[in-house]
């Protein structure tokens, strides 16, 4: 993308209605207004002094519209402590360096996760290109009213391609729209994991959020702890647990006996190349390796224009692993369960998985 280019910013504002500075807005005409001013100030009053009681562990600046709640109304806000976390940071950062890389071509920059995706239009244009697919909704929605009917659109279909693995559904149109920081981390953590995307989330990110509610006409405020981010197994769906889980939990003892098959059944051919194995972590982590084996198995010879064979830059050594899972689909085996990623990452458990499923089907080749 040249410098001159014209770049959209979705943090720029985009017509949208301005919202009411309150929920009196609602009830209208000025005598109403006048009549509640003193209320809305001592309400007001109200939930500063219920936000930096004894209780709570620091001090919340908030807007005043945030506590002008509805009977029952509840309202979440992230502890500034948390957000100075370390692990928050990065995990924020990570997503916004993959949804920018991933919209560089719509020539969208997202810079500020809470005031780009509350309307939907930039969430629109992540899951299109994602999945591939176009969007039955308007491009552009201005009213509040459109612009969370839209917003439910996308986020139906967003719910339809993770349920069925199991993820829990932790946000809503209020939430996105309210840009509730973390409902929108929730949702983007989701997309990520669902879509494989080439980016390692910080493991066991957890922030400390306040919840305040109105009940009985007080406001009661709450301290809990929000689970951003699990393991990156997890995360990636992978809840069914196999002999490898089983084999690190409760075996470690056996884990060498394992490695020292397969190493004996990877350089049963790789040393027709006169190639030697003998630390499965590293020696596979750029792809290179699962290659030629795979032109080993299956008997034929791999083009070198295919695939790098000096790789040094991270990108190149996912795209050698990356080829190595087509070749193997290509052989008929399943796509492996294991993220490229993972591997070039140094992750043993995710290498053992491939190579042991390349040894269950090729053992007996000679």
């Amino acid at each position: 993308m040249s410098a001159a280019s014209p770049l959209r910013s979705p943090t720029l504002p985009r017509g949208k209605m301005k919202k009411d500075e309150s929920f009196l807005g609602k009830l209208g005409g000025t005598l109403v207004r006048k009549k509640k001013a003193k209320e809305v100030s001592d309400l007001q009053e109200e939930g500063k002094n219920a936000i930096n009681a004894p209780m709570s562990p620091t001090p919340i600046d908030i807007h005043p519209e945030d506590t002008m709640l509805e009977e029952n109304e509840e309202r979440t806000m992230i502890d500034p402590n948390s957000k100075e976390d370390s692990k928050f940071k990065e995990l924020v950062k990570v997503l916004l360096d993959w949804i920018n890389e991933v919209l560089v071509e719509e020539r969208i920059i997202v810079k500020n996760l809470e005031e780009d995706f509350y309307d939907g239009q930039v969430l629109q244009k992540l899951l299109e290109k994602l999945a591939n697919c176009k969007l039955n909704v308007a491009e552009v929605t201005q009213s509040e009213i459109a612009q969370k009917q839209k917003l439910q659109t996308i986020l139906d279909d967003i719910q339809e391609l993770l349920r069925p693995q199991g993820w829990a559904i932790r946000w809503n149109v209020d939430s996105i729209h309210g840009k509730n920081l973390v409902a929108i981390l929730h949702l983007l953590v989701a997309l990520a994991m669902h879509f494989r995307a080439p980016i390692r989330l910080p493991e066991h990110v957890c922030v400390q959020v306040v919840v305040v509610k109105k009940r009985e006409g007080i406001l009661q405020t709450a301290h809990v702890t929000e689970e951003l981010t699990t393991t990156m197994e997890l995360m990636m769906g992978k809840f069914e647990r196999d002999a490898f889980d089983t084999l690190f939990d409760h075996a470690p003892d056996k884990l060498s006996v394992v490695k020292k098959s397969l190493i004996t059944f990877v350089n049963k051919h790789l040393n027709k190349l006169n190639l030697e194995v003998t630390e499965l972590e590293s020696q596979f982590a750029d792809g290179v390796y699962l290659v030629l084996l795979m032109g080993l198995l299956e008997n034929y010879f791999v083009p070198l224009h295919n695939f790098y064979l000096t790789p040094e830059e991270f990108e190149q050594k996912v795209h050698n692993i990356s080829f190595s899972f087509e070749l193997m689909q290509d052989g008929g085996l399943k796509k492996p369960k294991a993220r490229p990623e993972d591997i070039a990452n140094l992750d043993l458990k995710s290498t053992l998985r491939v190579l042991y499923n390349l040894f269950t089907k090729y053992k007996n080749v000679e």
